[in-house]
């Protein structure tokens, strides 16, 4: 089965085909053709993601996805939420939003922090949306070399190290994209006539 994920993240695709297995071939948007950037102006993660999911599908027609994370501090009020990518501008450079979040907690006690990561999906023409949470929190100097965005400064929950230490496989099994996105091959599988447990 062909879906469109509405994203050109190498990052990001190469995770979500970890997830979804080979029952599904996954198109990003330059194999469809799309290469502008989709704009990403709402206030929430929820309208970001059917913003760009609902552009993609007017142009293709195609089942698609597209997804919008934010990380949530608890000490910042919730930010830099929906401005994750774009906290220390419009360049999204992760080594300036770290630089950023990181002088926003200085001295602060408080570290607790989420990740959380909305789907929307567009199938057979309706629209669903499924949500990925991971708790956990900020350190104080980035570890590690994996993942991306601020995955060098977060760990999650019952673990001692941060995202970007982790495998990806490790990764997978606990982080709030891949929480989401189990989430939606479940229900795609369920409405496509696979087995829930066909991880093949």
């Amino acid at each position: 089965m062909d879906i469109v994920f509405a994203s050109n993240n190498i990052n990001k695709i190469r995770e979500i085909n970890k997830i979804l297995g080979n029952s599904f071939r996954l198109l990003s948007l330059s194999d469809i053709g799309i290469t502008d950037d989709i704009p990403e102006n709402e206030m929430t993660l929820e309208g970001n993601a059917l913003v760009k999911a609902r552009a993609v599908y007017k142009t293709s027609g195609l089942n698609v996805f597209a997804d919008d994370t934010g990380l949530e501090v608890e000490a910042l009020n919730g930010e830099p939420g929906v401005r994750s990518a774009r906290y220390a501008g419009e360049a999204k450079d992760s080594g300036a939003n770290i630089e950023k979040l990181l002088a926003a907690l200085d001295g602060e006690m408080n570290r607790k922090a989420r990740f959380r990561t909305i789907i929307a999906l567009i199938f057979n023409g309706k629209e669903y949306l499924f949500e990925g949470i991971a708790e956990g929190w900020i350190i104080n100097q980035k570890r590690g070399t994996g993942g991306f965005g601020y995955d060098p400064v977060f760990i999650p929950e019952n673990r001692d190290i941060t995202f970007a230490e982790m495998d990806l496989d490790e990764k997978n099994l606990i982080s709030h994209r891949a929480i989401a996105f189990r989430k939606l091959t479940s229900f795609l599988r369920s409405h496509s006539g696979l087995p829930d447990n066909d991880i093949s």
